[in-house]
Formats: C-alpha cells, structure tokens, sequence
C-alpha cells in the first residue's frame, strides 16, 4: 500500500505541475492578448486557450487538494459523534467522491471518442478537444484513486489515529 502511495503521491506532483504550468500560461496568454488589444492587434484565439488550459488548471490540481483535505466538508453532527464514527463518515464520504470522479473520467473519456469521431474543437483557432478531454479523464482518474486510497486509509486507522478536523470560519 505504501508503494502505491509513493507512486499515486508522485503522480499528484506531475498533474499539479502541469495545472501550474497550464496557469503561467493562461497569465502569458492574457498578458499578450491585452498588450496585443493596445496596439490593435489582438492574440488570435485568446479565448480558446484559456478555456482549454483552465481544464488543465482544475483538474491538475483536484488531486492534490483531495490529499490536503482541501475539500469544503460540513461537519454539522460531528461533535456529537463518536471520533471512529467520524471517521468512518469521511471514508465513506472519499468513497463517494472517488466513484464520482471516476464516473467523470469514464464520461469524458467516452465523450473524447465522439469529438475524434467528429473531428470537434474549439471555435476560433480549431484547437482539437479530445486531447484536453484526456488531461481531464487522465487528472479524475488520479483525483479517483487519491480519494479511493484516502478511504482505505481512515477506514483501515485505528480509532484513536482518526484525523481531527480543522475549522475555518468564514
């Protein structure tokens, strides 16, 4: 199990580094698009590379937030819990969120055979879709097996070792 932490861990590394990758270059694109506008010539499909790179941005960085526990969660009977149940609702909760990011990669990926199938891409410089759509499967898929392997771990914690949660007052 460790083993596969190492690598799931490293996996997360990658996809962040290409979500703050993708966000140095959603700043470039902007910068260039404004300073083009000042001198009447606009950057040719601004538009299209922000929405596209914004995928990579998002989903790049799900995984990571998941390990962080970056998720929003609403704790409302949790003081009135035992801590063990507590900890069983959050493996149950990261169970749930895995099967919802799985079902958004296998959605995607099926949707990425219908934009090859149908050559789709985006409206103003034809940028082809499906390769982001993969970034996004490839990115849940990871974000899936995070959650999927933090589930495994609270279920399998001793009950005193249940993680205590933070607060944040908004």
């Amino acid at each position: 199990m460790t083993l596969l932490q190492k690598v799931v861990d490293g996996l997360i590394r990658l996809s962040t580094a290409f979500g703050a990758a993708a966000l140095v270059l959603v700043a470039l694109n902007i910068l260039t698009d404004v300073i083009g506008r000042l001198f009447g010539a606009p950057l040719a499909g601004a538009q299209d590379i922000s929405q596209m790179l914004m995928v990579l941005i998002v989903f790049g960085g799900m995984a990571l937030c998941d390990r962080h526990g970056g998720h929003v969660s609403m704790d409302v009977f949790e003081p009135w819990f035992p801590k063990r149940m507590n900890a069983w609702l959050d493996a149950i909760s990261a169970l749930i969120g895995a099967v919802i990011f799985a079902g958004i990669a296998w959605t995607v990926y099926e949707s990425s055979k219908l934009s090859l199938m149908l050559n789709l891409a985006t409206n103003i410089i034809q940028l082809p879709k499906a390769y982001f759509q993969w970034a996004l499967s490839a990115f849940a898929a990871l974000t899936a097996v995070s959650m999927l392997l933090r589930s495994i771990r609270l279920a399998l914690a001793p009950a005193d070792e249940a993680p205590e949660h933070t607060e944040e007052v908004l």
